[in-house]
């Protein structure tokens, strides 16, 4: 294995970095070999991963355990039949089997499908069918495993329900294994792994949110992981001894771009916090007692952060911060600053891609900024007629893929026609529309379609209104995004009532509780308003950007 997969250079200014970043692209390159195992065997006691938890546990996992416990899973999975090709869908919170289980799947070439615990059934049984999902792992939760069993009528193509935990429990799954039980321990000796991937293999998929149906299905190779070198080493400005804490679920993009893939290119240990509750002064402890020196999150943790006592802990280690998700406001920006004297510094990417753009270490932080274009790409504007716009100039922004460098997803699973149209014309459309100046900052300007970001989540409209129109008082739903000073954007539902049905305080109590109960806790509408009428294009599709600007006119 060539070592330049850890060598990553450092470069005089931007447009150096601009000039002369590189990625080397080993032949059949696999995240589980030829980085973990490569440095299980070069720094076997380098420390990989620090987990602590709200329950008082904790342990150092170095690049050795790694691979011993990932070769464990590995070697289990492989005894039920899980192997090249078999898409698994992975619900593991914050647990430190999540990081052993996605390395043995990439081993063993499985498609690993991280997900969310916050699904209710009906998700599960969709992500299920639409996938053909073989096996489904999750964490040892009575909530969750109730919701995993009620979408298995749903989902013909599930052979395994694994959960990983100690006891029994009330739930009868076909298998069960845990740190200390049965599946890794029983597995951890054995044959080598034989080698089965290709670079250009699907090694992973997520389910993302989109605005006119259900979440799409991405699809990443194994060569995305290398492509994360420029979040870790480029963004997150991580070098080896660093210690990097991405807040995220397992189950959402976010945890790979921060808590796996380039840190561990670069040699550096993830800190996993594993809670259930945020709590800032929790929060706040487990970045003194680590000594994290890295952190990431969306503007939403900052802001919640920035409640806190500062002088009451010492963030002396910390040399870097970074925030992504939704754009960061000003006074957050400044008010970090004044009690840290760190600059946030954004990124912008999609679950389709690695950061597109991004504030490195050469890019001087500009609030407001996202940073400037990835060096690894050829990031143009296009108007809406698909015409190259020349900078300073205003419109969406896309990627020229002829260079054919890696990070950018393969299509959506079984969608042809929706990739064809996402690559249309030799880029890809992001959808997402944007300003760039002179000196080549790019700034946010809002989505081309309609997804809403809330709080850190990407929510598609369809999904809100999928669910609220399962009520019997309504007859026309519209779900939009409206400004939130915490969330960024709250999930606003504009209704029609049925006729019977009247526009009173106690329904729309009544529909608030029902949301709560069938669907997910970030999927949920905060504000409801009763309307007589839609906006409508004349083929009857609803004007939602229509509507947002309505709402932004009644804030002024």
């Amino acid at each position: 294995m060539k070592a330049s997969i850890f060598e990553h250079r450092d470069f005089a200014d931007f447009a150096d970095f601009k000039a002369n970043f590189r990625l080397d692209i080993p032949e059949n390159f696999n995240f589980g070999f030829d980085c973990v195992d490569a440095l299980a065997v070069s720094e076997p006691d380098r420390v990989a991963a620090i987990w602590d938890s709200d329950d008082g546990g904790e342990r150092r996992y170095t690049f050795r355990d790694m691979q011993i416990y990932s070769d464990g899973a590995a070697r289990y999975l492989r005894s039920l039949g899980i192997g090249k090709g078999d898409r698994v869908m992975l619900i593991l919170k914050r647990k430190i089997h999540f990081w052993f289980v996605i390395v043995a799947l990439i081993k063993i070439g499985a498609i690993a499908i991280p997900a969310t615990h916050h699904l209710i059934a009906d998700d599960v049984a969709y992500r299920n069918k639409s996938a053909a999902v073989s096996a489904i792992i999750s964490t040892d939760d009575d909530k969750l495993l109730r919701i995993i069993e009620e979408a298995q009528p749903q989902s013909p193509s599930v052979r395994h329900l694994i959960r990983i935990g100690e006891s029994e429990g009330d739930y009868e799954a076909k298998y069960e294994w845990g740190l200390l039980g049965r599946g890794i321990n029983d597995h951890l000796d054995g044959a080598p792994l034989p080698r089965v991937t290709k670079g250009d293999d699907p090694m992973m998929l997520y389910f993302t949110s989109g605005t006119t149906g259900y979440p799409k299905m991405v699809v990443h190779n194994h060569t995305y992981p290398l492509a994360h070198i420029v979040t870790a080493k480029y963004w997150h400005n991580l070098h080896p001894g660093s210690i990097h804490f991405t807040l995220s679920d397992t189950g959402w993009g976010k945890a790979v771009w921060g808590k796996l893939f380039g840190q561990w290119l670069c040699r550096a240990a993830v800190f996993i916090y594993d809670h259930e509750k945020l709590v800032v002064r929790k929060l706040m402890k487990m970045l003194e007692k680590h000594r994290v020196t890295s952190f990431c999150a969306p503007p939403t943790v900052y802001k919640v952060l920035l409640t806190a006592d500062f002088t009451r802990y010492d963030l002396s280690a910390l040399e870097y911060a970074t925030s992504a998700g939704e754009p960061l406001n000003d006074a957050v920006y400044f008010d970090f600053l004044e009690r840290t004297g760190l600059r946030i510094r954004e990124c912008y990417g999609q679950t389709e891609t690695v950061p597109v753009v991004l504030t490195s270490p050469y890019t001087e932080p500009v609030p407001g900024s996202l940073g400037k274009a990835n060096p690894l790409y050829r990031i143009v504007f296009l108007d809406t007629d698909g015409k190259l716009l020349t900078p300073p100039c205003e419109g969406e922004i896309c990627i020229d893929m002829s260079p054919g460098e890696p990070g950018v997803f393969m299509g959506y699973y079984m969608n042809p026609d929706m990739t064809d149209f996402a690559w249309r014309g030799g880029y890809y459309h992001t959808g997402d529309l944007a300003s760039i100046d002179e000196g080549g900052y790019i700034r946010f300007i809002g989505r081309a379609d309609d997804i809403i970001k809330s709080g850190g989540y990407r929510i598609g409209p369809f999904e809100v209104e999928s669910v609220i129109q399962q009520h019997q008082a309504v007859l026309e739903c519209a779900v939009t995004g409206v400004p939130d000073a915490l969330r960024g954007q709250a999930i606003k539902a504009s209704i029609i009532l049925r006729e019977g049905y009247e526009p009173t305080d106690e329904l729309k109590k009544e529909l608030l509780a029902f949301a709560r109960a069938n669907a997910a806790a970030y999927k949920r509408p905060r504000i409801i308003e009763f309307v007589s009428a839609l906006p409508k294009t004349i083929s009857g599709k609803v004007r939602r950007a229509e509507m947002r600007e309505r709402d932004l006119s009644s804030a002024d």
